[in-house]
């Protein structure tokens, strides 16, 4: 791969491998941070890989996410029909279930007469 054309990791000093130089005489210890640092940039590159090739993980992400759309889209759209229900309309079906309410003698007659009506009507079919 051409050198110019890489785009993560960390690129190596030549000064620090060259022997000639003041730098090629670092301590033990900074060699082992080196060391170090290169092990943990190595793992992280393993982790974005391996996050990048997990099917299932993604595929579950992804549900996820549709899941919240979709409940963000029904949250939406219920209140706009409270919006566009009048509160005219809300009102009067309070006032007639309270009224049902209060008169369960007239409601349960009225059920009766609807019942006997269609039974009349099933019986009376040859």
């Amino acid at each position: 791969m051409d050198e110019g054309t890489r785009t993560t990791g960390s690129s190596v000093d030549p000064a620090a491998t060259d022997p000639g130089s003041d730098q090629g005489n670092r301590s033990p210890e900074e060699i082992r941070a080196d060391i170090e640092q290169t092990r943990e940039e190595v793992g992280d590159t393993v982790e974005a890989l391996a996050a990048k090739t997990d099917v299932k993980a993604q595929a579950r992400a992804r549900v996820d996410e549709v899941k919240a759309n979709v409940h963000a889209k029904a949250d939406e759209a219920k209140a706009k029909a409270r919006q566009a229900t009048p509160s005219s309309a809300q009102e009067g079906a309070s006032v007639a279930a309270a009224k049902a309410r209060e008169n369960k003698v007239a409601l349960l007659g009225a059920g009766a007469l609807l019942l006997a009506f269609l039974v009349g009507r099933r019986t009376a079919r040859p």
